[in-house]
């Protein structure tokens, strides 16, 4: 039909080609979107079915838009201030482009209407001069220019909104981009500050670090040549002392060595006498006197030195424990006879003893306080390296009665627990408790220093003997060093305050 309408306009051209041209006027609200002529499909009574979607190069500007906010939204967090800006910047000039472009289409939309325009009052004029079927033919091109103004109108109405989201788009974009500048301003000035107060402190720092080599140059000349000196010192001091000299100065010192040697052996031996003169005036005076090494493993003995003594089976004997300072003295229990055995607690103290005969009270303290054993430590530490220690024993006294038999029996000194048995009986074993009591016997006898006085428990005690003083020693030192490690005090009656 297109192509009929093509010929009908051909056949009518010459018949008014010859007359005056006419000029119509045009609406001032036209707008063309193209300066092309649209091309349609017509259906029944002359709708307009299908719009021919010609080939558009190019996304649409709203396209365009959309896609420029996402990819600005997506990179604000990651361009910095003076890449927003330049952002910005091109965007603007985007933006700038895209509203020339639609003043080009508004152009070319009103171009459009014109011509549609013309179209009409010229299909107008023919209809007027023209009947029968060609009359139909340029009524139906009429009724297809109308719908295509329509729809011309209704792309117009749709081009002014673009034109007015691009206005709003570009006016964002200006104040955006003045305010990048701003901060890119703003962050220029702060960072030409720090820059320089960088620079201020590089140039303190450059000369705190000049100033501190010159005092460390100045310091190490002053070491050099101290240690200089101490050199050449050094040097003399070695001319001075050749090897002859020094091994004359050995042999001087070792004949010194020699000579104090011999000086101290003669004073102890001078301390000695006058001290057994001394003692042999105190003897003349007094009635007893104490016999006996003074140190453990040993017996102190009370001895008559004058025949005006009574006899000690009369007397009332009771032994003592001198503090350290010997401003108070302490009651041994139990210890009550002529003869008394120091155990380990007696270490370092002094005793004393006091003999009552006729209500006469006579008192004999040791020259000093009691000694170490020999070799009793290193017999220790061999004990304490095995895991368990047995001695041979014979039970003198059982319950504070004799005990008739003199079987050995094993005597045994654990980590937790004392035991005493014969083969597989078992005299008593117990724990190491609050209840048990351990310490050297104190009721006299010529095996005092080899006797243990054992208390398992409330009812039940023993009397021991060892095979020499040091096993009983060395039994009581390592009996209550197990108790220690089990929060128990092991001792004899009334010696807690001593451990």
């Amino acid at each position: 039909m297109y192509g009929h309408k093509l010929r009908l306009m051909t056949k009518v051209s010459p018949e008014f080609s010859d007359e005056v041209p006419v000029v119509w006027s045009v609406s001032a609200d036209v707008s063309f979107k193209s300066n092309q002529f649209p091309k349609y499909k017509l259906g029944p009574d002359n709708h307009v079915l299908e719009e021919i979607k010609e080939d558009i190069k190019g996304p649409t500007l709203k396209e365009v838009v959309v896609q420029e906010t996402n990819q600005l939204k997506e990179q604000h967090e990651r361009l910095s201030v003076r890449d927003l800006a330049s952002k910005f910047d091109k965007n603007l000039a985007a933006a700038a482009k895209l509203s020339d472009e639609a003043k080009l289409r508004e152009v070319a939309s009103l171009d459009g209407h014109v011509l549609l325009k013309k179209l009409r009052d010229a299909l107008e004029y023919l209809r007027g001069q023209l009947a029968g079927q060609n009359k139909e033919d340029v009524e139906k091109a009429i009724s297809m220019v109308e719908a295509l103004a329509v729809k011309l109108t209704q792309k117009e109405g749709e081009l002014i909104q673009e034109k007015f989201e691009v206005k709003k788009l570009v006016n964002f974009l200006k104040q955006a981009s003045e305010d990048a500048k701003k901060l890119v301003n703003q962050e220029k000035s702060f960072a030409c500050a720090e820059i320089e107060s960088a620079r201020a402190v590089v140039q303190r720092i450059g000369e705190a670090l000049e100033e501190q080599e010159r005092n460390q140059s100045s310091g190490k000349q002053q070491e050099l040549e101290g240690l200089i000196e101490e050199v050449q010192e050094a040097r003399r001091i070695k001319v001075k002392h050749l090897p002859i000299k020094v091994t004359e100065m050995e042999h001087e010192l070792r004949e010194l060595r020699l000579q104090i040697r011999e000086k101290c052996i003669v004073s102890v031996k001078l301390q000695n006498e006058l001290q057994m003169s001394r003692k042999t005036e105190n003897n003349s005076n007094q009635l007893y006197e104490l016999g006996g090494s003074q140190s453990l493993g040993s017996i102190l003995r009370i001895q008559s030195c004058s025949n005006e003594a009574a006899e000690l089976a009369k007397c009332s004997v009771q032994w003592y424990r001198l503090s350290s300072q010997c401003s108070r003295r302490e009651p041994i229990l139990g210890a009550n006879k002529c003869v008394y055995a120091p155990e380990p607690i007696d270490v370092g103290r002094v005793l004393q003893v006091d003999i009552v005969s006729n209500d006469q009270k006579i008192n004999l303290t040791t020259d000093g306080p009691i000694d170490k054993a020999v070799n009793l430590e290193g017999y220790v530490e061999t004990l304490l390296r095995k895991p368990n220690n047995d001695f041979n024993v014979v039970i003198s006294q059982m319950n504070e009665r004799n005990y008739s038999s003199q079987s050995v029996h094993l005597f045994h000194v654990g980590k937790t627990r004392i035991k005493l048995s014969r083969g597989w009986i078992t005299k008593a074993r117990e724990s190491y408790s609050k209840s048990m009591q351990l310490c050297g016997f104190r009721g006299g006898g010529n095996s005092a220093a080899k006797s243990l006085f054992w208390q398992a428990r409330k009812g039940q005690s023993f009397v021991v003997v060892f095979e020499s003083e040091n096993e009983r020693n060395g039994a009581l030192i390592l009996a209550r060093k197990y108790a220690s490690d089990c929060n128990v005090l092991l001792a004899g009656p009334d010696d807690d305050a001593l451990l």
